[in-house]
């Protein structure tokens, strides 16, 4: 029985910033789940999302036939700033779902990511706010950014849009406390819950759903069809019949590594990660939609290490999806600029 979760529809312009209380309150005693609740409860960024209307976006004289980019991108931060406006700024699709996207974080520059990359490409965005991070990050991160402090600490998903966004809510994909309770001061302790984004957009007349997911890692397969139900409860109160595409980071990694196995796999994964039956049975199909490749790459310090699979997707329903890509997310000399590639896919009607 799956029991709604609460969605989040209340809009505001800037988040304000983690407060150093609220640190001192979540670190002060044992990670315990009700310590985490009791924080969460007072991190008004939790109940909210900031929204930014588009500057400027096709008026209905510009539409042409009715066909829609996505783009979907696990950004890892988001945090090589350049190198990751030339990659959205080489496809500029008509929506961008983003995970892994930092405001106010050291080890992006304490910079407002989202802002950044929306901005100067004209695009408005939505974002909610996944993770209150308590320190630096990962290792790596404490060792890089030692002695730095974060100006917001916020961590999260956003949907950014060239046409004007509706409808807009976050969804709890969990219970939330999976990366608090029993993690040391020193570790990556944070407050919050994977989620997914999701807003409502016409584009040529048509109106259409486009959700950014993100599901936990540190999870079971069964974990994560459970995560699918929660995501599609969500929608079956919000979308009624209209379009939807979901894309984001699904962290399917029980699929195989080897590159056949996973090709046969590919129609129906379901054996592997229910979470694809959940899917379908949602009516969302994914085949024509994405491409039969891993979706990870090894970043220039040598972490993480190959063999990989797909844990990136894209999942439609009311539309014919095709021109499934998948990007390098690397840099103009090659680089790594995140351990994910990204997706993108054409739809029609």
């Amino acid at each position: 029985m799956v029991h709604l979760p609460r969605l989040v529809t209340h809009l505001t312009n800037e988040f304000a910033p983690l407060t150093k209380a609220a640190i001192e309150f979540a670190l002060a005693g044992e990670p315990t789940r009700e310590r985490h609740d009791h924080a969460l409860a007072d991190i008004p960024a939790f109940n909210s999302l900031e929204y930014k209307i588009p500057e400027k976006f096709l008026s209905p004289r510009e539409k042409s036939a009715f066909r829609i980019s996505v783009f979907s991108w696990n950004a890892e931060r988001l945090k090589y700033a350049r190198p990751s406006h030339a990659l959205l700024g080489s496809v500029l699709p008509d929506i961008a779902l983003l995970t892994e996207v930092d405001i106010g974080m050291a080890r992006s520059g304490n910079r407002h990511t989202v802002r950044d990359l929306a901005h100067p490409l004209h695009y408005g965005y939505v974002y909610a706010l996944e993770f209150a991070e308590l320190g630096l990050g990962d290792d790596r991160e404490i060792e890089w950014h030692k002695g730095q402090s974060n100006l917001y600490g916020y961590h999260g998903n956003a949907i950014l849009s060239r046409w004007p966004l509706s409808e807009c809510f976050a969804v709890r994909l969990d219970d939330g406390a999976h990366w608090f309770v029993g993690f040391e001061q020193n570790d990556q302790r944070r407050i919050g819950f994977r989620n997914a984004v999701g807003a409502r957009t016409i584009i040529h007349d048509q109106p259409l759903w486009a959700v950014a997911a993100h599901f936990e890692n540190r999870a079971t397969p069964q974990m994560r069809a459970e995560q699918a139900r929660r995501l599609i409860a969500a929608l079956d109160t919000k979308v009624g019949t209209e379009p939807v595409i979901i894309g984001g980071d699904f962290n399917t990694s029980a699929l195989p590594t080897d590159q056949y196995a996973l090709e046969d796999l590919f129609d129906d994964p379901s054996g592997c990660e229910p979470m694809f039956a959940v899917m379908r049975d949602a009516g969302f199909s994914w085949a024509s939609a994405n491409t039969k490749e891993p979706t990870c790459r090894t970043r220039p310090d040598g972490t993480p290490e190959p063999p990989f699979t797909r844990i990136d997707w894209f999942f439609t329903r009311g539309f014919t999806a095709h021109d499934a890509a998948t990007l390098p997310a690397i840099d103009s000399e090659g680089h790594a600029i995140s351990d994910h590639e990204a997706l993108r896919v054409t739809l029609t009607l």
